[in-house]
């Protein structure tokens, strides 16, 4: 099969030879991001790079560097809107930002002897394979096989983890581990959103990200950050995302052994943000626990009074 896409097929001995040359260096070729033996033409601009992640790199820093000098010559604060150019950057979709389409790559070049040509999973000049995983609908190559890559159509890209691992749940479009068929809350489209925390877009994001108990989603470290953080609502519906029961314990056992001042004692109206019911309770400095599920994620919407 591989011979029958070579325009220019080379001698068995040689193309063995090759592969086995590169099978001994292989760190040889490719870059931080990934192992491979060829180097993509980038459609939108028509440069070089290693791979797309290089290309998103470049293109974004130089557009920093270009509001960083702008912005220091013209501006006295122009330190402050340099940041503000950074997050805004992080902000925006990642077509604005210069970001190469990975469906749109025509041309790669071969690292072994630097022909250039169509897409295509073997050198048409040196015969040498430019990826052990080759996909031709995301033109993506990788020698790292151990990823278990797998390209999901419902995705329209490659995921890594082996394709028996995960499903692809058409609501949130995307995919997620085989435990999590059936069991986890369907947000439309959770996935095709930005990070809380960070802003990076999750969708394509090389950084694993994880779907809290609301069904709402961000990067698996900017999870564990925010629980270090003590934080533990969803930052866009503001549901309880961790278990909190010890939490909650304890907060029964700090306002049983407080008791609040008699000018105190008035009624608040509450509203819990885990199970959206409102209730009366007793104002108290420590918290104000919800009647319907007992959380204590809740928030004063009215003043004191019966």
């Amino acid at each position: 099969m591989e011979e029958e896409q070579n325009t220019v097929s080379p001698s068995r001995t040689s193309t063995e030879q090759i592969q086995q040359d590169t099978a001994k260096l292989p760190h040889q070729y490719g870059c931080e991001h990934y192992r491979r033996r060829c180097k993509i033409r980038a459609p939108c601009c028509n440069q070089i790079f290693s791979c797309r992640h290089c290309h998103n790199e470049a293109t974004v820093t130089s557009s920093l560097l270009y509001y960083f000098h702008y912005f220091f010559l013209f501006f006295p604060l122009g330190h402050f809107f340099f940041f503000l150019c950074v997050s805004q950057s992080s902000l925006s979709n990642p077509k604005d930002r210069h970001e190469i389409v990975r469906h749109d790559i025509k041309q790669v070049i071969c690292s072994v002897c630097n022909t250039e040509q169509e897409v295509a999973q073997v050198c048409n000049k040196c015969g040498v394979k430019m990826g052990e995983y080759f996909c031709d609908i995301c033109k993506f190559y990788d020698d790292d096989t151990s990823k278990q890559h797998f390209h999901c159509d419902g995705c329209g890209i490659c995921r890594l983890g082996g394709r028996e691992k995960f499903f692809h749940c058409e609501k949130c479009g995307s995919c997620y581990v085989i435990e999590m068929r059936g069991n986890h809350s369907c947000v439309e489209n959770s996935m095709k959103d930005y990070c809380p925390i960070c802003y990076e877009y999750l969708f394509d994001s090389v950084k694993q990200a994880t779907v809290m108990k609301c069904g709402h989603t961000m990067h698996m470290d900017c999870f564990r950050e925010m629980a270090k953080q003590q934080q533990y609502r969803c930052p866009l519906c503001s549901k309880t995302v961790i278990d909190t029961a010890d939490y909650w314990k304890l907060l029964d056992e700090e306002i049983e052994a407080v008791q609040m001042p008699e000018q105190y004692q008035d009624e608040v109206s509450i509203l819990c943000n885990d199970c959206n019911s409102t209730s009366k309770v007793a104002f108290h400095i420590v918290g104000h626990k919800c009647k319907q599920c007992a959380s204590y994620n809740t928030r004063r919407i009215a003043g004191t009074g019966s």
